[in-house]
């Protein structure tokens, strides 16, 4: 393959930011505190911590050096892997699963950014806390959660998505992280403090870290930590193999790696540490994740707190940074894709490709509650291990074991491609029948 006008990331951090924006998201924020507070604080972070260091060390490893040893996406990457036993057109129909599932992600993703588009410029209008109790928040989310209820601001968020996409990885993608991601992580660390000299706060922080020994023996427990590390650090065989691609040999990926599971969990632990002593000052306790947590019970929270509207700005800021990174990141793969099977110019890709999501986003707004379960139950599951089926299974453990060693002074331990061949793909398989058993676990 001709990667000589491939764009590259022109630093190191660069790259690390931008893979660290593709896995904070709203998982970190609406997902894990809950998580975090139904499984007996520090009950659960035990088992989570474990299965991002597993997963970090081999999924995120993984998908990184696949991406950047094929330099291609997932079509291209699936292609040449399966090139070495003669059979690429099927590598490559096999890498349009993950490619199809970034971009349905990345068309639900688009209403959910829409949502937050709409509360964070109402921050500064005063809509997003004109409400006066529960039932009123209720209503305002369920009037822009339905069929057509939030039209113009799922476009403008596409439409920022897609403007970032236009100048390429190192002018584009790569300078948005470093100003977003470093934004995010300031905001929350100032939010944190302000309610740390909060009364009532010190309740919160004593949930988050007790450690209920009956929480930690309940197997449910350990299978959503599982759920949450898995799909908090973006393995789905898409965003992280697609950003690798764009990466130098000279890079040392499991050092790259362990920073992007670091940050990423001190994205999730710092929205812990924001949101449950929150709900300890007002004398709440977390039990409703997703959509209605930041949408309804924190909006009514920060209505009735001392300096809540400001709380609300920053808040707000800070998770629009973060749904952005991640934004573009599921739309990078399909655009990449359409770029180099269609012979499309970066900017011409990046128009068809989010025009089509921001079509595509404002029809689904409706049933998008469903569409993102079908997608995180089966298909980023399923990318994420066919990804490594293709790497560590049909690429062959001496490539694998060059490529990985590629930009490091020592060699990787001998623990890791057998961790990755017969724990990392298995693990996969399992989340997704996990995530069918149980009606999802991410």
């Amino acid at each position: 393959m001709n990667t000589s006008k491939r764009d590259f990331f022109n630093t190191r951090w660069g790259f690390i930011l931008s893979c660290i924006g593709s896995a904070v998201g709203m998982g970190n924020i609406w997902m894990f505190p809950t998580r975090v507070s139904l499984y007996g604080g520090g009950s659960f972070i035990i088992p989570y911590f474990i299965f991002v260091v597993l997963i970090g060390a081999t999924g995120v490893i993984g998908e990184m050096t696949f991406g950047r040893a094929m330099k291609a996406g997932p079509v291209g990457a699936f292609g040449s892997a399966c090139d070495r036993i003669g059979k690429r057109s099927l590598g490559e129909t096999i890498g349009m699963i993950p490619v199809l599932g970034s971009f349905a992600m990345a068309i639900g993703y688009s209403v959910v950014l829409g949502w937050i588009v709409k509360y964070m410029v109402g921050t500064f209008t005063g809509a997003t806390l004109a409400a006066t109790d529960i039932p009123g928040y209720e209503a305002a989310f369920g009037g822009m959660a339905s069929a057509f209820g939030n039209n113009v601001w799922t476009i403008i968020a596409v439409a920022i998505a897609m403007l970032i996409l236009v100048f390429g990885i190192s002018s584009g993608i790569e300078r948005a992280n470093k100003v977003m991601m470093p934004l995010f992580f300031f905001l929350f660390l100032g939010l944190g403090v302000y309610i740390a000299f909060q009364p009532g706060a010190a309740d919160g922080y004593k949930y988050i870290f007790r450690v209920d020994p009956v929480a930690l023996k309940d197997y449910k427990t350990w299978v959503y930590a599982l759920g949450q590390a898995f799909f908090s650090l973006s393995i789905a065989g898409n965003g992280t193999l697609i950003y690798g691609s764009y990466l130098s040999e000279k890079e040392n990926i499991p050092a790259a790696a362990a920073r992007v599971a670091f940050f990423d969990t001190l994205a999730a632990c710092l929205a812990a540490m924001v949101i449950i002593p929150a709900m300890a000052t007002a004398g709440s306790q977390l039990n409703t994740g997703g959509p209605g947590l930041m949408f309804i019970f924190l909006p009514h929270l920060f209505k009735n707190m001392p300096g809540g509207s400001i709380f609300a700005v920053i808040f707000f800021i800070a998770v629009f940074f973060a749904g952005m990174t991640s934004l573009i990141n599921l739309y990078e793969t399909p655009v990449a894709t359409v770029q180099e099977k269609l012979g499309l110019s970066r900017k011409m890709a990046s128009i068809v490709t989010c025009g089509i999501g921001a079509a595509a986003a404002v029809l689904i707004q409706g049933i998008v509650s469903g569409w993102m379960d079908i997608l995180s139950i089966y298909i980023c599951p399923l990318g994420a291990g066919l990804a490594a089926v293709m790497f560590f299974w049909i690429c062959g453990k001496d490539y694998v074991l060059n490529e990985v060693n590629k930009g490091r002074d020592r060699a990787i331990g001998n623990w890791f491609f057998p961790l990755c061949k017969y724990v990392l793909c298995p693990v996969c398989f399992l989340v997704l029948l996990l995530g069918w058993l149980l009606g999802g676990i991410g």
